[in-house]
Formats: structure tokens, C-alpha cells, sequence
């Protein structure tokens, strides 16, 4: 079993994704802290955030195996390149990019592009991307989502973009491989007054109801 496949068969035991994106990394560190006490294994943290590189880079050697680092917000193959060598073990688009999802395979970690449309999804699929992320799945909804799956049962969808610790449970219900949950959960103002254990009692939350509607479709 490869690298790649270990990361990937990670998430979706784990089954959610944190995104992080966060308007300065200052509290980045104790952040991650906060959502690990709350059960959180997999963070995706986003180009998009100042010193991105740096702090993928700080963030793999400080917690080390004890969760998985992984690059959102990827565009290029060169940010791809760089992420990686920054220790992102797998690649998060918001656009499917075939030549991305090529980089990620010669850089030996995962790719999960962006589908919105049954066409998106397949081609993302098909184009080699360990996982599409369906985004922005509020925008769709639940609804959609189950449509989807119907006649695509074969392909581990992430929906991303108004999952919530509340309602992560509903999207494995739905179908979902796993999600992949951000603003929701990263409260921007309990991070400012530093409440911490606000971000770990979500991060439970969420994990709990993704754990109790696994546990009903196993019934």
C-alpha cells in the first residue's frame, strides 16, 4: 500500500476534514491543538492564509503522525510541488484541474478536485482525483446531493461548504465519503477571544454525529 492510499484510507475513516482558513496564523498552532483534544485528525490548511507554506511546514514537523497535514486552496502545479515539499500529504482543489490531479500522481499524494454537476463529478473522477469535493454543497443541498449519488454510487464524494458540526452526521446519511467542514467550525470570534474549547466541544459534535449515522446505515 502506497503513501497516498494510507492518507486517503485515513480520511475517510476519520471521516471529516478540517479546513482551515484563518486571516492570520498567529493562533494557528493552538487551534490545531484545540480540534485534535476534540478528535480531529485530518486539518486542510489553505493556501489562501498568510505564510501558508511555513505554516504547513511548522505544523507537519510539530504534530508529526499525530495528524494528517493537508494543502487546500491548491491551483497549480507549482503550488502543488511546493506543498508537498512543505509536507502537505494530500492536495485539496476548489476547481477540477486534470493537470493537477497529474502533479499530485508524480508527487505520490492524493488529489481531491472540485465537482458541482453529475458531469464535473465524473470527469473529476475519472481524471484520476482520489476524492471529489462537492463545492459549494449548500449552494446544492441535501437534496441534490442524494440525486447525485443515486446513478454515481461508486465515486467518494467530500462535501464541502455549509457542513456544520450539526449536520455533518446528515451528509454520511446522504452519501458522503466524508466532509470536509471550515467557518463552522473554526468560530472566527472564539478564536479571537481565544475560547478554544469552543472549536473542541464542535469538533466533537461533529465527529459524533458522523460516528452515530455511520452506525445507523451499518443497521
Amino acid at each position: 500500500m502506497t503513501a497516498g492510499t494510507q492518507t486517503v484510507e485515513t480520511i475517510l475513516r476519520e471521516g471529516a476534514v478540517a479546513v482551515i482558513r484563518m486571516g492570520e496564523s498567529r493562533r494557528l498552532s493552538r487551534v490545531i491543538e484545540a480540534l485534535l483534544e476534540g478528535g480531529m485528525k485530518v486539518m486542510e490548511i489553505t493556501l489562501t492564509m498568510p505564510d501558508a507554506f511555513e505554516q504547513i511546514q511548522a505544523m507537519s514537523r510539530g504534530f508529526q503522525d499525530s495528524i494528517v497535514i493537508g494543502a487546500g486552496s491548491v491551483l497549480n502545479e507549482a503550488d502543488a510541488r511546493k506543498s508537498v515539499q512543505c509536507g502537505a500529504r494530500f492536495l485539496v482543489s476548489p476547481v477540477m484541474k486534470p493537470s493537477l490531479i497529474r502533479q499530485g500522481g508524480r508527487l505520490g499524494v492524493p488529489v481531491f478536485a472540485a465537482g458541482f454537476t453529475p458531469t464535473e463529478i465524473l470527469a473529476a473522477h475519472e481524471a484520476g482525483a482520489a476524492l471529489v469535493k462537492v463545492f459549494p454543497a449548500h449552494v446544492l443541498g441535501l437534496d441534490f446531493f442524494r440525486a447525485v449519488k443515486g446513478p454515481l454510487p461508486h465515486i467518494p464524494l467530500m462535501p464541502t461548504g455549509g457542513v456544520t458540526p450539526a449536520n455533518g452526521g446528515e451528509w454520511i446519511l446522504a452519501g458522503a465519503a466524508c466532509v470536509g467542514v471550515g467557518g463552522a467550525l473554526l468560530d472566527k470570534k472564539a478564536i479571537a477571544d481565544e475560547n478554544y474549547q469552543l472549536l473542541t466541544d464542535r469538533a466533537r459534535l461533529l465527529l459524533k454525529g458522523i460516528g452515530e449515522a455511520r452506525s445507523r446505515l451499518l443497521q
